[in-house]
């Protein structure tokens, strides 16, 4: 007789921890240059002020000047064990940044600086996508990407809400425990979610 042992479950993954953007960070972080800065130390790893200025096209004076910057507010910490006195290694700091556009309705101080991270926000999502279509892909991966967009969709805030909620839990189910081994066929991927009112033409 064959014993059948029930399957183990599959272990949630861990939740990533969160750093939620105040007003103070967010000043710390809202530039161009340092923000794609974070992206680069988060997407490709560790790197020196002169790996980034290669990458980047900035001077390596330029670079270390915002590497400071983002050290000083948290967003990137520094591999003591890894650099020299004159090499210093810097990676990204390992929390997720969270940030609510309603923390700063009543802060006026921080509209430039939230208009400059949101417009550099979606000038990097856009791009990410460009570069995506362009890019030759072999024949296993096309096809398998999506740009789809809903507009008939006619929700309450509270809806809009718990749409975001369940499509930011199906991500998290697929997200790998960054302690397990990734399937050598796994690629990068990227998913951007974005689901936000439009205006009506039919109401004020």
């Amino acid at each position: 007789m064959t014993e059948h042992r029930p399957e183990e479950p599959r272990p949630e993954p861990r939740p990533e921890p969160r750093r939620r953007i105040d007003a103070k960070s967010l000043r710390g972080l809202a530039h161009p240059l340092r923000m794609r800065i974070l992206d680069e130390l988060r997407e490709r790893g560790p790197a020196t002020s002169a790996r980034l200025s290669d990458r980047l096209g900035e001077s390596t004076g330029t670079i270390s000047w915002h590497l400071r910057h983002l050290a000083e507010h948290g967003f990137i910490t520094e591999e003591p064990d890894r650099g020299t006195r004159r090499e210093r290694w810097w990676r990204a700091a390992g929390a997720a940044n969270v940030l609510s556009t309603t923390d700063f309705d009543r802060d006026p101080g921080s509209r430039e600086a939230l208009s400059v991270y949101l417009g550099e926000l979606l000038r990097t999502q856009f791009q990410r996508v460009a570069d995506s279509m362009a890019a030759e892909w072999p024949e296993e991966w096309r096809g398998v990407g999506t740009t789809t967009a809903w507009t008939n969709l006619r929700l309450t805030p509270a809806q809009l809400t718990a749409l975001n909620a369940e499509l930011t839990a199906v991500v998290e189910r697929h997200t790998p425990d960054p302690d397990v081994e990734p399937d050598p066929a796994a690629r990068p991927v990227v998913v951007q979610i974005q689901a936000l009112p439009r205006k009506d033409p039919d109401r004020t």
